[in-house]
């Protein structure tokens, strides 16, 4: 299963129905082509009645090459960091608390770029990949371009104890450490695909 946040709504690819959570908020569609998934999507999106739209094709590959259709599709790459207090690294954007991450530059590792984008946004060095976190995906428009982005999330230790350095031409204006009983903060105000990566926070 693939879960994407779009707005105000989740949207799920399933290639098992039994993955479907029926309620009074939520859709059903088999999608059998692009075409389809056009049609299903433009409507059901502009139903202010629903909140999980569930689309539906036994081939998980099929499926996601029919929504992906719909999308420029830009990849990111990002880190969950814990320092050696137990700490957790987030950076202040936008009025929201965010995870560092950024786009994947052309020809470039998955792995290299999540670890250049935390050094970047953040200012420190001395970083581990511990181990590879499940993407999240959300959509948007950009110059009226619908765009879908895909971030690859890495769990990351951290050696550096220096000075974090918002790195304030991208918008950062703030980079904190926070234990784990501190975290509420972060979860009131931040993003419903960051909530979904704090999961990992044990």
């Amino acid at each position: 299963m693939i879960k994407i946040f779009s707005g105000d709504k989740y949207i799920y690819l399933i290639n098992d129905k039994t993955l479907f959570k029926a309620s009074k908020g939520s859709s059903l569609s088999l999608i059998q082509s692009s075409d389809e998934m056009r049609f299903n999507y433009d409507e059901l999106m502009n139903r202010n009645d629903l909140t999980h739209v569930y689309f539906f094709n036994k081939s998980e590959k099929k499926l996601t090459s029919y929504f992906n259709s719909l999308f420029r599709l830009i990849e990111a790459a990002g880190g969950l960091v814990k320092n050696q207090k137990e700490e957790w690294l987030f950076i202040y954007r936008n009025g929201k608390w965010d995870l560092p991450k950024g786009k994947i530059e052309k020809g470039e590792g998955i792995k290299k770029a999540a670890i250049r984008e935390v050094k970047e946004e953040c200012g420190i060095k001395k970083l581990k990949i511990l181990k590879e976190l499940p993407s999240t995906y959300h959509t948007y428009f950009m110059e009226e371009k619908a765009i879908l982005k895909r971030t690859y999330w890495f769990e990351m230790s951290c050696g550096d104890d220096s000075k974090l350095v918002p790195q304030i031409e991208e918008g950062i204006t703030d980079v904190k450490w926070f234990s784990s009983k501190n975290l509420k903060k972060v979860y009131d105000t931040t993003y419903e695909s960051i909530k979904e990566v704090m999961k990992e926070i044990n």
